[in-house]
Parts: C-alpha cells; structure tokens; sequence
C-alpha cells in the first residue's frame, strides 16, 4: 500500500492484495475470487486453490454469478450482470478491516432451488446486517444447476457444496485481516441455502470452519446416488448427450442450461419413474453420495454429527403460497380444486392414511388450504422442526422460530409465505422478491421494526448461540413467533407436527 492508500482500504489476503470502498461506515469488498474458475479441465472438478496475483486488486464489483436457468415458476433469476467465467468469488462487508477487532463473521449462502442464485442479487446487500449487528458479513457464489449438482460420471458429486466449503476455508485463512474472527464463524441461508447450511453439518470436509449456523426454510429433498444418476441421464438425453462430465463439457456452461430447465418444465410426467420429486419443478437437490455428504442431515444430527454446533432454524407459515401464486399468476397451472388437493394429500402426506388423517387435521380448511399445507408442510416446514430435533437427538442445542407476520404486496395474498424472511433480515423491500411481497409502497412501520427484530437476534446468534429466547425442547417445544407482537409459544403447528411425528426424512429414491 502507498502512502497515499486511505487506510483500511487496501487488504492482503493469502492470493493477494485487494482494494475495496468505504460506504457509509462501511469497508466493502466485492468480488475476490477464492477459487479458479472452474472451467476448462477444471469444469465439473472440485474447486481449485485461486492462483496468486501481484499488485492490487480492485474489488469494486460483484463477480459474475455461475450459469443458471432464467426463473422458477415465473420469477426471473438475475438480469442484468457481470458475465464471465470468474464464478467463484466472495464478497465482504466489514465495519472496520482491522485485524485486532475479531468481530464475530456471518457467511450468507443463497437459495434458489439448487439452480439459481448470484450471491450479488440486490437482495443480499449485507450492509444492514453488518452495520446493525456490527459483524462482518461475507457472501459468496457457488455453483448450480448441472455445473454444480448434477450426478454426472467422472465428476465428485455435490460439486456446489463444495465451493461452500472452498468458501467457507478461504474466510478461516483471510478474514481476521477484515476484522473478522475466525474462530467464531456463523453460516446462514434460506432455501436451498438452508439445504447447505444442513448439508454442511452433515459433511466431514466442513468440520471445524464454523460453530454456529442458521437454516432458514430448510427443503426436505436430498436426492439418493441412483435418483441422482437417472436424472441426471434425462438432462443429458434433451441434450443429446451421455451424463457424463467429457460429454456435457462439449457444451459450454451457459448452454448447458437449457437442457436442466427444459427437463425441468416438464418434470410432472416422470412421476412415476421419480416419484415425489417429479412434481417440484427442479431436478437438482444434495446427492447423499456416501462420500462428499455420508448420510442425510437428519441422520447426521441424530447420530451427534453437529452436537458443538450452535443451530437456529425456522420457516414461514405459508411457505408453499409463494409457489402458487406464483404459478397462478404465471399461468403454468390451474386453480386448485378438489382434484388437486386429493392429489397433493395423496403424494406427499406422511403414511398410507395421510389424507384421511390431514382431513381429520384440517377439517375446515379448503382444497386450497389443504394443498398449500401439505406442500409447505413436506416441503419445508416438517424438514426444518426435524432438523431441529435431529439436532437435540444428537445431544445438541437448537433455536426454532416461525414467521407469521404477512406480506403487504399484492394486497396480502402472500401471506407469509417462503422467502418473506429475506427482504426483512436483509432490510431490502425494493429489491428481487421484495418488490413483489411489499409491493413497492410505503414499507409499513410493524415490517421495519421486524426486520430489526430479525437483524439483532440473528447477530446476536451470531456473536453468543442466543437469539433472545429459549432452546427448543421436546417437551415444551417453545419457538419464536416473528410477528408484528413477536411471542414465544408452543410450536404454531402442532397439528402438522403431530401427522409428522415419527416420520423420518431421508433421501427421496426411484419408486420400487
């Protein structure tokens, strides 16, 4: 650095020197690569140590998300972006880059279905929960879809979970020089980031790179080997070719998403060859491999795997309304009658007498409502509550929420539906889903005082293993109600809770 450096701008990480921007209290670093791109002969292999470089590096902007499909059920992935083949980079949002401040460090990872994603999304801009909760934040791209899950021979499987890990080991080598600890790490995602934060309790290779971790909405689909392979065989067929990394490598990545999203469209006509994940519209999932993820995460947990590691998780309420209206309003899928209720009961309740039993549960509720609450509940909600008490299984501790609180936008046919929790952890109602769910008018004052309810207690996670309210337990089972009048109660969803009790999720296989 010369003379002339303002001070605090320019940090030397183990690959080199990088120069970021100070705005508004805050350092800000974007784009540093903490891999190789991962093309070439290094397409489809685990990621690479990123090579060296001399003088300064700019880090002035985000690094170009990996190859992806256009949207999920009419919601658009990233429009305007950098492009390139620089995927795997990370981003920093520190208060102060001074090695001796060892603030607590929180690594975002991003949802999507395990095909989306880009961790420069205007709706991840960190500086809310750094400024507020005074932490260093770090995001980071990994990759998706075929490039990073797809089941393909002569490739590792899990190819994106292990840019987490690649991720996760650059922020233990080089944080404390941006005024992070890296002995007191927090990882936390939404979606299919919470499907990594749970993969990476479950991993051996990401031991020891964090003590506490956040799994927001967390999706029960992790694929077995052989439904893996089969599907991967169906991505490789729309495009002519074998699944197998010298085959699909004679597309180049941006191409080869258009088989995974062409599969993808027309999914529900597998079901019986696929079974229950025919019908989520998305072909890629956490592969239990036996090697980079042993067992499922509810296995690992249970059996002690992640006992000194500190768990927050939760969901919404209304997780799967997102979906559908989404899918109404896009037109891929019709109003949901009778039909489609006894179908979705039919599919995806637990035991043979699911439906009857969720009749029994429900008996008021509509064909609409039922369907909504099997899907949320398969999907997302029963997932997370059982991640949690895997955890206490295992001899760990866990903190459970639901949030409740409805969505403004689109005069509150959202409900509180899946992703809500975004734009109010991160402060961004104008931004990717949070122009939809507020519907870009006066954020109201009870959405503002929320999202700083979220913010403190998710630092306040972050910096001692407590948000401010107690562990769940089997016996009380209290949780945290996020709402406009915030509430520890018993567990919200005690009728779902009980259809659920005793089920165990595990991989979703070929139907025998």
């Amino acid at each position: 650095m010369t003379t002339s450096e303002p001070a605090g701008l320019v940090v030397r990480t183990a690959a080199g020197a990088v120069r970021g921007r100070r705005e508004d209290g805050l350092t800000v670093f974007r784009g540093i690569p903490f891999a190789e791109p991962p093309v070439g002969e290094a397409r489809f292999g685990a990621p690479r140590p990123v090579r060296s470089w001399d003088g300064t590096r700019e880090a002035y902007a985000f690094g170009p998300p990996p190859p992806q499909e256009s949207g999920i059920q009419g919601f658009k992935g990233p429009a305007a972006v950098p492009t390139g083949d620089d995927w795997l980079t990370v981003n920093v949002w520190t208060p102060d880059p001074e090695p001796a401040a060892r603030r607590p460090v929180m690594v975002w990872i991003y949802g999507g279905a395990y095909k989306l994603g880009h961790a420069g999304s205007p709706g991840y801009d960190a500086q809310h929960i750094a400024r507020e909760g005074d932490v260093v934040v770090v995001t980071f791209n990994y990759r998706v879809g075929v490039e990073g899950f797809a089941r393909i021979e002569g490739a590792p499987a899990n190819r994106g979970l292990l840019d987490q890990v690649a991720a996760l080991e650059w922020v233990r080598d080089n944080i404390t020089a941006f005024g992070g600890d890296p002995e007191q790490v927090t990882v936390f995602g939404e979606s299919a980031g919470a499907g990594s934060v749970a993969s990476l309790l479950a991993m051996p290779s990401a031991r020891g790179l964090f003590g506490r971790a956040i799994a927001q909405s967390v999706p029960g689909t992790f694929f077995s080997d052989e439904l893996a392979r089969d599907i991967a065989a169906a991505i490789a067929e729309e495009a002519g070719l074998r699944p197998t990394a010298a085959d699909l490598s004679t597309l180049a990545p941006h191409q080869l998403t258009v088989p995974g999203e062409a599969l993808g469209q027309k999914m529900r006509a597998y079901g019986e060859r696929w079974g229950q994940v025919a019908a989520t519209a998305t072909p890629f999932s956490p592969v239990v491999d036996g090697e980079v993820l042993p067992v499922t995460p509810w296995e690992a947990l249970a059996a002690g795997a992640a006992r000194d590691v500190d768990l927050l998780t939760g969901h919404n309420r209304d997780e799967y309304r997102l979906f559908a209206v989404l899918a109404q309003l896009s037109g891929t899928a019709a109003e949901v009658g009778d039909k489609q209720a006894e179908w979705a009961l039919r599919t995806y309740a637990p035991r043979p007498d699911g439906e009857r039993s969720y009749r029994a549960a429900f008996p008021d509720a509509t064909p609409v409502e039922l369907f909504e609450q099997v899907w949320t509940d398969w999907l997302f909600a029963m997932p997370t509550l059982h991640l949690a008490e895997a955890q206490l299984k295992g001899g760990g501790r866990a903190h459970v929420y639901e949030l409740t609180w409805p969505a403004p936008g689109a005069d509150g046919i959202f409900g509180a539906c899946h992703a809500l929790d975004i734009p109010l952890l991160f402060g961004t109602y104008a931004a990717d889903l949070g122009i939809l769910l507020f519907g870009g008018a006066e954020v109201p004052a009870e959405a503002r005082a929320l999202s700083t309810r979220f913010r403190s207690s998710w630092s306040a996670f972050a910096r001692g293993g407590d948000p401010g309210w107690p562990a769940y337990d089997g016996e009380r089972r209290l949780v945290q109600v996020l709402d406009a009048d915030p509430q520890v109660v018993p567990y919200p969803g005690e009728s779902s809770r009980r259809l659920w009790e005793g089920y165990e999720f595990g991989t979703l296989e070929l139907p025998k």
